[in-house]
This record gives structure tokens, C-alpha cells and sequence, in this order.
């Protein structure tokens, strides 16, 4: 006992499986889930070649303190997934060295998820399917020695992983979930991938954007989203009218660009998409967001109020790691039969969300459809995206290092970028006989009126 007969509680600890905590439940509940990135080139390319900078400098014990001490004090208890980059798992720099010694301390004194992301993002790109699963496999391996006690990751983190690498992850490794798409990504950064679901599902065979369509073409990897994204900014193709399609709740879409005030602001209103209306349509919400350590030194406060704002607004709210979630949602579902996903936002005014429109989603195993409409003159709804998923899908072939594959989107019937002539907005009504049809079996209240 403590002075003054106070008991003194040991922290919990987490090393093998038997140890890890129970998985929530899914229905009823908000998630979190906040993911970092630690590597060493910008654009880890190959086991033996990057691009980029060199952000050694940027990795450092300090960051990775601030970054962590910063999470705890936005929500207290939260547990977070560190991913490492194949040479951030191998650097014997003092301070790669000082780093992984820390994240391990913060697996068994928090929980904390510490997993693998191929390529430092977009590994598929750039090197064939079969090398990004040797990777996966030697890498997974290092973690685990890393960690020690039995330690396996729940998760990867990856930006992209090809269907054949997710299905590997599954079959091979017993790794169920992966951040193995970033949903409306095109025209930024170094790969291009739009035509997914935002929320999480069992990918196809044929394409990791693309829902399965059945048991036989269904993958058991849950594939997760990863950052939120502001669904009016998102709707732009990469930089188009000098707005950043990427802004949601991460750092250099909203505080780096817009200051910590009005950032935080476009952080917590994304937040409550989901939080609020898109918690009462679906039955659970989730918000995704990722904070490389690079960033750390940038306006890392903004974490910690977003953190707190999140707990204020919605104090129920549970902040697991990745891969407790995706497993959680696992459990509730078996395949993607059941997925019917539906949002609604009206624009914020910051940057590209549109304060005078209104986008409404709807997202399941059978199509994508995004209607959009200038709500204050109360204008009718324009179809700006249908992605039909019965439609046959297809990835690149393996890239190379010196001829890598950007584009790994799904794009057929309407798409939200605009880039094509077929893209042009229609009402409802002006979809063709066979799409409106396909339409109406999902939702035939978007057909009445």
C-alpha cells in the first residue's frame, strides 16, 4: 500500500496475444484510431534504393516522446500503431536504435500497436507483388523480435497494398487487417488510387479497391481507410482551383495550411460528419488519422486539442489501435453483404468544402453514389460519382523500380475527379434505364420523386 492507503495499480502489460485486450464492440460505438509512420527516406522505394529526403534528422527520441506525451494528454489511456519502415526497423543509428527501444516501452506500458509499412507508403508502384511479400514477410518478422514475449501485429499499415499482397497477408501470415487504401487519392502525392469505399470492407481479388462480390472472390483482410477525409474538399481532383483535395483532420491539409485556429476547426467538423449524423445512419463511426513523426515538430498541440475537443464532444468515444478495430469489425461482419455506408456534409467554408453544398454518400458491396447540391438555393442533386463494383475490375501489372505504376484507380460510370468527359454531373433521372435500376435495388427511395 502507498502512504496514506492508496493502492499502488501495475500498468498492464501487453506482449503475446493472450495478452492483448478484448476487442470492442462494433455497433454503437465512435472509434479512433491514430496511426505514425517512422522510416528513414521519404520514398522508400526498395530494400536498397529510395527517393526523397532523408528525414534521419527528423526521427528523433525527442519527436517520438513529444508525439506520444502530446496523444496521451489529447485522450488519456488511448492506445496508438506505430508503423516502421523496413530500414527504420535496421538503422543502428543512436537514434533509430534510442527509437525502437522507446516504442517497444510503449507496446507493454499502453498497448500500443508496433507494425510494418512496406515502401514508406505506395510499395506496390514501384516493385513487383511478389518482392512487397517477401518484404511483408521479413519485416513482420523483425517486429516481432523487436517486441519479444510472442508479439505479432493485429495490422500493417501500407497506403496501398495490391489485392494479391492482401490476400498473402491473410493466407500466408494470419494478419487480417491492413491500411491497404487511401480513399480519394489521386493527382497528389506519388500514386494515384480513387474508386474505394471510406469505410472498412473485404476487398476483391481483382482489384484492392474493389469490394468482393462473393465468397469466392472475397479476401479475409479487412481493408481500412487511411485518413478521414472531408468529403466536399475530396471530390477535387489533387490541387484543381488551388485547394488541397487531401484536407480532413490531417496536419498539412488543415493547421499547416490554414493556422492552428481555423485547421483545428476543419479537424473537429470532419470529426463530426461522422460523430454525428454518419454515427445515426450507420450504427458505429469512425475518423482515421495519421501523424508522421516527421511532422512532429509542426503545430504537434493541434494533436492534443483535436484529441481533447473529441472527448468533450462525444466522451464515449474509444481510441484503439488499427487493428483492434478492423477486428472488431471483422467480427460483426463476415462479408461485405451487410456494408451499407451513408453520409451527409454540408462544406465547411475552409479551403475546398464548399459552404454552400450539400454531398450525401451511400456506400455498400454494390456500387459507390455521391449527389451533390448547392443547399442554399436549395438546387437539385447531381450524381458527381457512381462506381459500379459488379463491373469487371482491373490492377496494373507488376511496376519496376524504374517504370513504376502511379495509377491503381477504379474508375467506370461517373467519376468524382471530373477527369473524364463522361464525368460531367447528371440528375438522377438522366442515368441510364440499367443504372437507375441498379441503383433502386439498394435504395429505391432515391428513385420516388
Amino acid at each position: 500500500m502507498m502512504a496514506g492507503g492508496a493502492a499502488l495499480l501495475a500498468k498492464p502489460v501487453f506482449g503475446a496475444d493472450s495478452d492483448k485486450p478484448s476487442l470492442p464492440e462494433l455497433k454503437g460505438n465512435r472509434f479512433i484510431t491514430f496511426n505514425t509512420v517512422i522510416r528513414v527516406n521519404q520514398i522508400e522505394v526498395s530494400r536498397d534504393r529510395n527517393a526523397g529526403e532523408d528525414e534521419g534528422t527528423l526521427h528523433t527520441l525527442e519527436s517520438v516522446r513529444k508525439l506520444r506525451d502530446c496523444f496521451e494528454r489529447g485522450f488519456p489511456g488511448g492506445r496508438m500503431t506505430w508503423a516502421f519502415s523496413w530500414l527504420a526497423l535496421q538503422d543502428q543509428r543512436p537514434n533509430y536504435q534510442a527509437i525502437r527501444k522507446q516504442v517497444r516501452e510503449y507496446h507493454h506500458d499502453y498497448g500500443d500497436e508496433i507494425t510494418f509499412i512496406p515502401g514508406g507508403y505506395f510499395a506496390p508502384m514501384y516493385n513487383r507483388r511478389e518482392q512487397v511479400n517477401r518484404d511483408l514477410h521479413d519485416a513482420l518478422k523483425l517486429v516481432s523480435e523487436m517486441v519479444g514475449s510472442g508479439y505479432r501485429p493485429r495490422s500493417v499499415v501500407a497506403g496501398y497494398l495490391a489485392a494479391e499482397n492482401l490476400r498473402y497477408l491473410s493466407e500466408r501470415e494470419g494478419i487480417h487487417v491492413a491500411q491497404g487504401n487511401i480513399w480519394s487519392q489521386y493527382a497528389v502525392d506519388n500514386g494515384d488510387g480513387d474508386g474505394s469505399l471510406s469505410y472498412p470492407y473485404y476487398p476483391s481479388r481483382q482489384h484492392f479497391c474493389k469490394p468482393a462480390q462473393s465468397q469466392a472472390d472475397l479476401i479475409d483482410c479487412v481493408n481500412l481507410d487511411g485518413w478521414t477525409m472531408d468529403f466536399l474538399a475530396a471530390r477535387r481532383q489533387g490541387f484543381a482551383g488551388g485547394f488541397n483535395s487531401r484536407m480532413g483532420v490531417g496536419p498539412i491539409e488543415t493547421v499547416f495550411a490554414h493556422g492552428p485556429e481555423k485547421g483545428l476547426r476543419q479537424m473537429v467538423e470532419t470529426t463530426a460528419v461522422h460523430f454525428d449524423t454518419g454515427f445515426t445512419l450507420n450504427g458505429f463511426a469512425w475518423v482515421t488519422n495519421c501523424w508522421e513523426v516527421c511532422l512532429v515538430p509542426r503545430s504537434i498541440d493541434s494533436l492534443t486539442l483535436w484529441l481533447q475537443e473529441i472527448r468533450r464532444r462525444w466522451p464515449t468515444t474509444l481510441c484503439v489501435t488499427q487493428g483492434e478495430f478492423g477486428l472488431a469489425w471483422r467480427r460483426q461482419l463476415q462479408t461485405n453483404d451487410q456494408v451499407d455506408y451513408r453520409f451527409v456534409q454540408r462544406g465547411t467554408g475552409i479551403g475546398g468544402s464548399d459552404a454552400d453544398k450539400e454531398i450525401r454518400w451511400f456506400m455498400n458491396r454494390d456500387f459507390r453514389l455521391a449527389l451533390l447540391r448547392d443547399w442554399k438555393t436549395k438546387g437539385p442533386e447531381q450524381v458527381i460519382d457512381f462506381t459500379r463494383y459488379d463491373l469487371p475490375a482491373q490492377e496494373p501489372p507488376d511496376p519496376t523500380p524504374d517504370k513504376p505504376s502511379r495509377n491503381w484507380s477504379v474508375m467506370n460510370r461517373i467519376n468524382q475527379k471530373g477527369t473524364r468527359p463522361q464525368d460531367k454531373p447528371l440528375l438522377l433521372a438522366e442515368l441510364p434505364a440499367e443504372d437507375r435500376n441498379f441503383i433502386g435495388r439498394r435504395h429505391p427511395e432515391l428513385l420516388k420523386g
